[in-house]
C-alpha cells in the first residue's frame, strides 16, 4: 500500500485591509482592528454602496517594478507580493537543482475586473485599435500563478482553480493532494482578488449581497449579527507554503502547523443559495474530520466562512450544530471577515493564515461587529475581542456562488 506524505505549512504571505504581511495582519487580528473604510478606488458618486475591505496603503512599486507592475492586474500584484513573503518567510531556496520539484497554485474568483473596465472603456471611446495587447494576459485568473512561479523560479506544478469564494480553499485542497502524492516537495497556493470595480461592486450590490451600511461603515460586516444586513467587499491576497514532512524537516525548515486533510462538496441547488439545512456544510465538515482522521471532540476552534449575510450565518450555525451536536455550543467559532471584509476567492486563504497564527499563538480570533444575539446563531462567536484558547485542531469553513463548500482541518505543530 502506497505512504502518503504529511503536509505542513512552512511559510505565510499575507496583503489584506488592516496590513501589508503577516505580522501586521495579525497583530491587526488579534487587536480588532477594522479594515472598512470609505472606496478610493472608484468614483461611489453613482454607487448603491460606498464602502470596501480596500488595501489602502498598498504601493506597488514599494514591491515589484514599475515596468512590471504595469503588465499585472491588481489581482496578481497582491498575488506575487503575498507569495513573495511566504516563500521568504519558509526560508525556502529555489535554484536549478529543486525547481522542477517546487509549484503553484492560486484560485482566484474573478480575475482582473479592473483591466477588463479600463480596456473596454478605451474600446467604447476609440475602437479595437485602443485596447491593450496586454488585456488578455492581464485580466486572467491563471496570470496570477504564473507571474509567481516565474518571479520565484517555480518550475513544478502550476495551475489556478475558479470556484468563486472557495477558489483559495480548493488550491490549498489540491495543492495538498499533489504534496501528499509525492508529485512535488513544496507548493506555494493560496488565493487572491481585486474586485472593486465599478461593475464589480455594482453587480454584488445589485443582487442585495453587500450591506448598505453607509453612514455606518465601520459596523457594516456584522457576521451571525441579528442586525447583518449583507457583506463588505474586500480585496486582498494569502499564500502559504505547503511542503512534504519530510522534507521540511530534511532543510531544518521552522513548522507553523500540519494541514491534516479537506472537505469539498456541492450543494446542487441554486447559482448563489444554499440548501437552508445546511447539509453543504455539514458534509464538508464530516469528509475533512474523516480525511483528517480526527474526532470531533479534538476540534477547539472553527474559522467560520461569517459572511455576514442573512442567508449564510445561520445556515453555518446550524450545519455546525449538525456536526458537532450539544458540543457546537463548545466550540469557539469566528468570522475573520468582520475585520477585512470579504476577499471573495482570497478570502479562504486568508482565513486559513489566521487559523494557523491562532493555533501557533493559542489565541481565538474575534468576531467584531457583535452587537445584538440572533436566536439563529447562538453559538460561541468570541465576541468583539480575542481571547487566549487551548486548543490542538481547528478547521477552517468556506463557500461560494454555485453551491461550492469546502473545509480545511489543521493540527498544531509541536517541534
Amino acid at each position: 500500500m502506497r505512504e502518503f506524505e504529511r503536509v505542513v505549512i512552512t511559510g505565510l504571505g499575507a496583503v489584506t485591509p488592516i496590513g501589508i504581511g503577516v505580522p501586521k495582519f495579525w497583530d491587526g487580528i488579534v487587536t480588532a482592528q477594522n479594515g472598512v473604510k470609505p472606496m478610493t478606488l472608484i468614483d461611489t458618486t453613482r454607487h448603491q454602496v460606498r464602502f470596501a475591505g480596500e488595501v489602502s496603503d498598498f504601493v506597488t512599486t514599494d514591491f515589484i517594478d514599475k515596468r512590471e507592475a504595469k503588465r499585472m492586474d491588481r489581482f496578481v500584484q497582491f498575488a506575487v507580493v503575498a507569495s513573495e513573503e511566504a516563500v521568504a518567510d519558509a526560508e525556502l531556496e529555489i535554484n536549478d537543482d529543486n525547481c522542477d520539484r517546487i509549484g503553484v497554485i492560486i484560485g482566484c474568483g474573478v480575475g482582473g475586473l479592473q483591466t477588463w473596465e479600463i480596456e473596454h472603456a478605451k474600446f467604447m471611446q476609440g475602437g479595437p485599435d485602443r485596447v491593450s495587447p496586454f488585456l488578455i494576459p492581464m485580466m486572467i485568473v491563471n496570470m496570477a500563478a504564473g507571474h509567481v512561479s516565474i518571479r520565484i523560479g517555480a518550475r513544478g506544478p502550476n495551475t489556478a482553480v475558479v470556484s468563486a469564494c472557495t477558489s483559495s480553499a480548493h488550491a490549498i485542497g489540491v495543492a495538498f493532494d499533489m504534496v501528499a502524492r509525492g508529485e512535488a516537495d513544496a507548493i506555494i497556493a493560496g488565493g487572491t482578488e481585486a474586485p472593486i470595480s465599478n461593475c464589480g461592486v455594482a453587480g454584488f450590490a445589485n443582487m442585495r449581497a453587500l450591506s448598505r451600511r453607509n453612514d455606518d461603515f465601520l459596523t457594516a460586516s456584522r457576521p451571525f449579527d441579528k442586525d447583518r444586513d449583507g457583506f463588505v467587499i474586500g480585496e486582498g491576497a494569502g499564500s502559504l507554503v505547503l511542503e512534504s514532512l519530510s522534507h521540511a524537516q530534511a532543510r531544518g525548515a521552522r513548522i507553523y502547523a500540519e494541514l491534516l486533510g479537506y472537505g469539498f462538496t456541492g450543494d446542487a441547488y441554486h447559482m448563489t443559495g444554499m440548501r437552508e439545512d445546511g447539509s453543504g456544510y455539514s458534509k464538508a465538515m464530516e469528509l475533512a474530520l474523516d480525511m483528517a482522521k480526527l474526532d470531533k471532540d479534538e476540534i477547539g476552534y472553527i474559522n467560520a466562512h461569517g459572511t455576514s449575510t442573512p442567508t449564510n450565518d445561520p445556515v453555518e450555525s446550524r450545519a455546525v450544530k449538525s456536526v458537532f451536536g450539544e458540543r457546537a455550543h463548545k466550540i469557539p467559532m469566528s468570522s475573520t471577515k468582520s475585520q477585512i471584509g470579504h476577499l471573495l476567492g482570497g478570502g479562504s486563504a486568508v482565513e486559513l493564515i489566521a487559523t494557523v497564527k491562532a493555533l501557533e499563538n493559542q489565541i481565538l480570533p474575534p468576531t467584531i461587529n457583535h452587537f445584538e444575539p440572533d436566536p439563529e446563531c447562538d453559538l460561541d462567536y468570541v465576541p468583539n475581542h480575542s481571547r487566549k484558547g487551548e486548543f490542538e485542531v481547528a478547521l477552517s469553513n468556506a463557500t461560494g456562488f454555485g453551491g461550492h463548500y469546502a473545509t480545511l482541518a489543521l493540527r498544531r505543530w509541536h517541534p
